[in-house]
């Protein structure tokens, strides 16, 4: 079925002149990593070791925890500087994160507020995969999670088991040194 499913997409592209719709992968489940409905994941070019994570495929765009965002020009290049609590329920541990803005855009929230966010691309690492997403920026201290993973994020790399969680991200147990 697939096959033909493809011929018939590859013959209207090329009768309308979009061949690049075309430039999609579908991925086989066997092939596509399972997540449980929350998984622990890493922000390693932002300096975030680790941060609890609702996958969220009712949301398109993934978003992270942010406050004091400061935009500020670098050689040449617009960056945002904001620090975070990368924790649940603890508002003491703060990161302060720099990235480069890839865009701004008008995101509607679940609640269907509209607000201006910043958006970074930075690389998401879970389990022994990672690769690079789109996130915005914004306030979720009233939120039990500090980042929603959007399906654009997951697309073709997972599938999401809403019966379980961190079946992939596990949390990192922090080493205590010996005296």
């Amino acid at each position: 079925m697939l096959p033909q499913v493809h011929q018939l997409l590859s013959q209207a592209c090329a009768f309308t002149g979009h061949s690049d719709l075309l430039e999609f992968k579908m991925s086989k489940p066997s092939e596509l990593l399972t997540f449980g409905w929350r998984e622990w994941v890493s922000l390693p070019d932002i300096g975030i070791k680790q941060i609890k994570a609702k996958v969220d495929t009712g949301a398109r765009t993934s978003a992270l925890h942010a406050f004091e965002l400061r935009p500020y020009s670098e050689n040449g290049r617009d960056r945002v500087e904001f620090r975070m609590h990368p924790l649940q329920k603890d508002v003491d541990t703060v990161v302060t994160c720099n990235a480069d803005i890839l865009d701004t855009r008008t995101v509607t929230d679940s609640g269907g507020h509209k607000e201006e966010r910043y958006v970074i691309e930075t690389t998401l690492s879970i389990g022994h995969q990672a690769w690079p997403v789109e996130v915005t920026l914004t306030s979720r201290d009233d939120m039990l999670f500090r980042m929603l993973l959007g399906r654009t994020a997951i697309k073709n790399r997972a599938q999401v088991d809403p019966a379980r969680s961190y079946l992939v991200g596990k949390k990192k147990r922090i080493k205590k040194r010996s005296k």
